[in-house]
Parts: C-alpha cells; structure tokens; sequence
C-alpha cells in the first residue's frame, strides 16, 4: 500500500474541493442553461404557436400565429434580445463539454434565425408558407398527436376557424412570387380545399366528432376557394419574382444551414469528385449487367460516350422491372418488413423495440415537392406515430407520364428509399433524436446531419450484404447517391450562375440518368429552395469519412453496430461534433435496446 505524507494529503484535498467545486459550478451553469432555453421556448411558442405544435408541445394547439408584417418584426426582436441574453446571461467556460455544444448549438439556431429574418421574405414571396398553417396546423392535430380525439377535434375546430385570418393576411401580403413558387402553392391549396372536403373526415372516426368538424368547415372553405382564385387569377398574371438567391447570399446561408465548416465552393467541389467516383462505380456494375439485358448486343465502347450510354441503357432496362400504382404502398410495406429483419439479423443496430412507423399515402395537400417523406414523433410528443409517406401518381397524370414515374420508383429503387426514410434511415434515426436527454438536441436538430445519415444508410446496408450483392439494386442505389451529389451541382449552380432549364434538364437526364418526369420536378424544387438540396450529400461525407477514421483507429476492435448507435445517441447534433462526441462514447459499454 502506497503511504502519502501529511503535506501531500493536504495538498490533494485542496485540489480534489478545487476539481468538485468546479464540477458543480459546471452543473449549476448547465442547468440555467436548460432553464433558460425552456423559458425561450415558452417565448417563441407564444410567438408561433404552430411551432409548438411541429414540435409536440400541445399548450398553444387552439391557438394559430399572427403572421401579420407587425408580428414577425416581433420575432426578429425577440431572436436579436434572446442572443444578447444568452452571451451575457450564460457562462460558457463554467459549462462543461456537451454544456458548452449546447450553447453553441442554441446560439448558432439563432444566428440562422436572425439572417434568415434578414435576408429572406417567404411571406411575400412564397405562398406556399401560408399552406403550413392552413393545412399543417389541423392535420398534425388529428394525424400526429397523442392527447384525446376529443381534444384534438376541439383544438382543430378553433384553428379552422382562424384560416380566413391566414388567407387574409396572404392576400394581403403575397407581393411577385417565382412563378415555380406560386404554381406548387398554387396546386396544394387546391388539395387544401380536398382536405377540408373529404380527407379531414377519414382522419376521424368518431361520426359525431365529423359532424362537430362539418359545421366549422364551411367558412373555411369558401375562404380557400376564394383565395384560389385570388392565386390564380390575380398572382399568376403577374408572378414573375426572382427565385436566384445569387452567390454571395447562397455562400452565406450554406454555412449557416450546413454548419459542416466549408464554404460553397469547397462543398461544390467535393460534389464534382464525387460526381465522377459515382459515374465510374455505375459504369462497372451496369457492364456486368450488360448481357443479362441485352443477350448478344456488343458493349458499347469504353470511352466516356459508349460508358454513358452503357449505363443509360442498363438504368432503362433495370427500371422496367415495377409494380402498379395501386400496389405501391403495399410494395413499400413489403420492403419495410425485409428492411427490418435484415438490420436485425446482422445488427447494423437496435431498432426501437415499439415500432410506431405506418407507411402511408402521401396526402394531397403535401404533393409536389417530393415524392416520398417521414413525419417523424414530435420530439415533444414523441410517442406519437411517425408516417413514411409515399405519393402515387396524381390522378390527372397520362399513362406515360405514370409510365415514367414508375420506372423512376422501380421495384429496386423502392427498397432504397425505404431505407432511406425509414430503416435505418429517417425514422430510426429520429426516434434515437427524441430520446437524447438534451432538451436543446431534441428540439434544434440539424437538417445535414438527418439528411446525412438517411443517406450514408444507403450504401452501407448493401455493403453489409443487404439483396444478397443484387446488381441491379446496387445500380439503384448508385444513382440514388448519384441524385444526391446531383443535387449539391445544381443547387450550386442553379443559384450562383445563370444555369438555365433547359441546361439542368440535360445535366440531369443525361449526367445522372434521371427521368424526364424526375429531372423537372427536381428543376422545381431548386427554384423553390436552396441550400436544402445540398444537405444530403454534405452530411453523407461528413458520415462517410468519420466512419473511415473511427475504423481505422480501432481496426479489429470495430463493431458496426456500436458505432452506429453512438452516432445516434447524440442527437441530430451539426456533424461538425461527431467525432469527438463519438470517440467519448466509444468508451463506454453499448447500451442495450430500449
């Protein structure tokens, strides 16, 4: 036994009251910091009661936002007063490590905030923002929330009511939208009117809770009609608004959104590398998929032509092989279930032990911007259900624009996105989200790293072994990833050059074999947006490269699944954080299915 003097004793009481005294310094700054945020929250969701609804806090769901010019200056004042009190009121250094991301975390959501409020005018020039509070505040009531039927009626009765308010304050408001704006806005209001005439109802199963719905609906929906025309008849004419941010806008909201430490360029340069490591992987599958699908017709070339055109017409070939539109939603539940028992079987991780996912037809309402999505449990409200939303081909659609579709979303493809909004992609990685302990985490999560991770599932889950080494799955999975490198170049360009149509049409079709039917909508949705598109494959190489450098510092000590989970149970954290927070939870035993 080691015998220490009386000196040395002394001394090491000194320090051990020094090292506890700062450690509960530490907590009790920690704990002001969660105080505070929650005292924030309760701010903002008095502000924007729709948010508190997004996010599952349910106090505000009678209630909807004054979204008049007046009040929003209020919620840049509010954004701009909350920062000057978090830097002055909350002291970082006393903050231990995860206190000290949690305050960056919080600061860096407002900053966005403020330069979004700043420098961007949705209200004015994007009527689709309006369609959030006539639709999503009702439908996330009955669809997602866990309180009493009876409660959630109530509460959508008193925001249906409140719907002319909205529509007055966008008619009011709408100043020269993009046109590829207003035409989508344009088409979900008319599925807003369908919701409030139909759909509302089959979310409802209680007859007398319908009819209670029935006698508020009226107003509300003479008030969408009204504004439809209103759209059609007074916007449309003269909506011919600039949908460019331009370059040095773009620059700047890319690092505020991605937070992944690059400016544009260099994230634009990745994609290029990457572009041309995808076409080459591509290539080498679809040559040896070549005489499967076409017996006896010679390769074409290899110089860059004959390799494009070997791999355009593998993609075709491949893409014949899908179901019927009114069999997608059960071929998506069927992949699901395969999905499932494969992760389990080689434990890529553990999934939730209460599967609370339901695959489900997109509603109307929400069409036009993409073809699949998750609503996730709200991080305040997360035992609700989440929905892996899938949308068929719109009714008016010719057969071969149907035909175009289908092939797109092939019976390969299909597997792919389940995997990617689903397992182990959106779903469970936001069901991990909900349970992080971290207040701030849960609720201000990090659109790359969700984005990021759904991605990343992708080639990982092939890797593994998932379709038995499929050809023609890893083709589709290839062009996936593809769409996604794909997506960095022309957000890029379509905001910081004068990339026509026409030239992201060719670039699109041609460079990443997308359908015509594909390529347009995606043409759209750039307009619509910016940055967003490029949050897939910034997140994915900030997965992909963190995977390469944890591996190869643990070599045979690796375990796949243990790393996943301690990717996952930090929250949607800004990726710039993983390393660190993973190795530290590396250290720790893998915590068990919950």
């Amino acid at each position: 036994m080691l015998k220490l003097s009386f000196p040395c004793v002394v001394l090491l009481s000194l320090l051990a009251n020094v090292f506890l005294t700062d450690i509960c310094l530490g907590q009790g700054e920690k704990e002001k910091l969660a105080t505070s945020f929650q005292t924030y929250l309760d701010e903002c969701f008095a502000l924007r009661p729709l948010d508190a609804t997004l996010l599952g806090d349910h106090r505000f769901d009678s209630k909807l936002d004054d979204v008049s010019l007046e009040a929003r200056q209020k919620w840049l004042d509010h954004y701009r007063e909350q920062l000057r009190k978090l830097e002055q009121n909350i002291q970082y250094d006393s903050l231990d490590r995860t206190g000290q991301i949690d305050f960056e975390i919080w600061r860096d959501e407002i900053i966005r905030n403020i330069w979004l409020n700043e420098n961007t005018n949705p209200f004015a020039e994007d009527p689709r923002v309006y369609g959030n509070y006539i639709n999503d505040s009702v439908y996330l009531l009955l669809a997602q929330s866990t309180l009493p039927v009876e409660q959630n009626v109530a509460n959508a009765i008193a925001r249906i009511q409140q719907i002319p308010r909205i529509i007055e304050t966008a008619r009011a408001t709408i100043n020269n939208p993009p046109r590829s704006i207003l035409d989508t806005a344009i088409a979900q209001n008319k599925g807003a009117i369908d919701f409030y005439e139909n759909g509302i109802y089959e979310l409802i199963g209680v007859e007398s809770l319908r009819k209670s719905i029935r006698q508020s609906t009226p107003q509300a929906i003479e008030a969408l009609k009204s504004y439809q025309l209103f759209l059609e008849n007074d916007v449309l004419p003269k909506a011919n608004g600039e949908w460019r941010i331009g370059k040095e806008k773009f620059d700047q909201k890319l690092q505020l959104v991605l937070d992944v430490q690059l400016t544009a360029d260099q994230v634009l340069r990745d994609a290029l590398v990457e572009f041309d490591h995808v076409q080459n992987d591509m290539y080498v599958v679809a040559r040896q998929l070549w005489s499967r699908y076409f017996p006896g017709r010679p390769l074409p070339a290899d110089n860059a032509e004959g390799r494009r055109e070997t791999v355009a017409a593998v993609v075709a070939a491949v893409s014949q092989e899908h179901g019927q539109p009114a069999a997608l939603i059960a071929d998506a539940r069927k992949s699901v279930k395969d999905i499932q028992d494969f992760i389990t079987n080689r434990d890529i991780l553990h999934l939730p032990v209460k599967d609370r996912c339901q695959v489900i037809e997109m509603p109307e309402f929400r069409r036009g911007n993409s073809l699949a999505y998750l609503d996730s449990a709200l991080p305040l409200d997360p035992d609700g259900f989440s929905y892996y939303a899938i949308s068929p081909p719109p009714k008016q659609w010719n057969q071969k624009r149907i035909n175009s579709f289908l092939e797109e979303y092939n019976d390969h493809m299909l597997q792919i996105l389940s995997i990617h909004e689903a397992y182990p992609g959106h779903y469970v990685q936001l069901q991990y989200s909900n349970r992080t302990p971290s207040l701030i985490r849960r609720v201000l999560q990090s659109g790359t790293y969700i984005e990021g991770w759904a991605v990343y599932t992708e080639q990982m889950m092939l890797d593994q072994g998932y379709g038995d080494g499929s050809l023609p799955l890893r083709l589709n999975q290839l062009k996936f990833y593809l769409r996604a490198v794909c997506n960095t170049i022309l957000d890029h360009r379509m905001h910081c050059t004068q990339m026509t149509d026409q030239e992201a049409l060719n670039f699109l079709t041609r460079e990443a074999y997308q359908s015509d039917g594909e390529a347009l909508l995606k043409i759209v949705r750039a307009k619509q947006s910016s940055v967003q598109l490029s949050t897939y494959f910034a997140g994915r190489m900030a997965f992909y490269r963190l995977r390469e450098m944890i591996q190869r510092e643990q070599g045979d000590a690796f375990d796949l699944g243990r790393y996943h989970e301690a990717v996952l149970e930090n929250g949607s954290i800004p990726v710039k954080y993983l390393p660190e927070l993973v190795r530290e939870r590396l250290k720790k035993p893998r915590t068990p299915s919950e």
